[in-house]
């Protein structure tokens, strides 16, 4: 059994599978929804059900409470379709990038700072991997598990793929990577995936990272720095300690380009750090710097509750729906 699902404006049509996700079945068929952690975590692909019923094998998802999904929100991620639908949702164009699945050679590893792993993958030589900067992969393990990490390079430069690999506490993968994974192994890869890249409007952009979400943005300022970009760039990187930061290129650029800003923020101290920078939730700190949000993209990429607090300040600062982008990362399935 299958149904049909009408999109809302553009009038395009595809078809979903009983018990098939609607993101999937729209990928499927060569139509992209905004998405990003595709467990319900980040909002991106919300939407809103025009006519006929959604339901969600999993519960609802956590950022999609009960009222909302009573009014008629849903998130085509974790949404499945029970009839016919008609949906309003917002599409991203069609490109040249396609979805691939690859051999992938690990051709670098190098601890960035106590607890994040820089892997360096390089692909066939007769296969090009086209991304945009922001985008990510998954790693295809054993018995259909998988692992995403954002692409922490820019397309310009694209002889190898960059990650920033978080250890977490038991995580298996990562506890791999760490600890027993070696130069030349072998992976496959899936991807790329996501619509977290940077629309092209002339308005200002603020670039807010939290740990490790530290990787999509570098990547998104590298591919503007690659076009000489002369928008304003302010990019707030929040971290734990200072032994967290690994920033020296995004200082340089910082240094050296006149419309490139970058402030790192620590949510906590240590008198040996010696630390004269700004202190707090990375948030906090952007909202404290602009008041007014109407005249900027947003884009913001890390641990779901950095997300959910910014996106709650950020609303009350005049900052559009339409200008905030975000990546929200969740490391619980490591340790499945």
């Amino acid at each position: 059994m299958s149904f049909d699902v009408k999109i809302s404006p553009s009038g395009h049509q595809f078809t979903v599978k009983q018990n098939e996700l609607i993101l999937d079945a729209a990928l499927r068929q060569g139509i992209s929804f905004p998405y990003g952690c595709r467990s319900g975590a980040c909002g991106n692909c919300l939407g809103k059900v025009i006519s006929g019923k959604v339901t969600y094998p999993e519960g609802l998802p956590v950022s999609l409470s009960e009222e909302d999904h009573q009014a008629g929100q849903a998130l085509f991620c974790s949404a499945v379709a029970n009839s016919s639908l008609e949906i309003e949702v917002a599409e991203i164009p069609d490109n040249e990038i396609k979805v691939q699945t690859l051999p992938a050679r690990v051709t670098s590893l190098q601890k960035r700072s106590h607890d994040v792993m820089e892997m360096k993958l390089t692909l066939p030589a007769n296969k090009r991997f086209a991304f945009q900067a922001g985008q990510y992969i998954e790693f295809l393990l054993r018995n259909n598990k998988k692992r995403a990490f954002s692409l922490a390079n820019s397309p310009t430069h694209d002889e190898n793929l960059e990650l920033h690999i978080r250890l977490v506490a038991g995580g298996q993968f990562t506890t791999h990577v760490f600890e027993e994974m070696k130069e030349k192994a072998l992976l496959r890869i899936h991807g790329p995936l996501g619509t977290f890249f940077v629309r092209d409007t002339n308005r200002p952009l603020i670039f807010m990272a939290g740990g490790t979400g530290f990787a999509p943005l570098k990547g998104m300022l590298a591919q503007l720095m690659a076009e000489k970009t002369d928008r304003e760039v302010h990019f707030y990187w929040g971290v734990r300690a200072k032994q967290d930061l690994y920033s020296d290129l995004i200082e340089t650029w910082a240094n050296d380009v006149k419309n490139i800003h970058y402030t790192p923020v620590l949510s906590s101290t240590d008198d040996k750090d010696q630390w004269q920078g700004r202190t707090g939730y990375v948030h906090q700190i952007v909202a404290d710097d602009f008041s007014d949000l109407s005249a900027y993209d947003v884009y913001m990429a890390g641990p779901p509750p950095m997300i959910d607090a910014a996106k709650e300040v950020f609303s009350k600062q005049r900052l559009p729906d339409a200008q905030l982008f975000s990546d929200s990362f969740d490391f619980s399935n490591d340790r499945q």
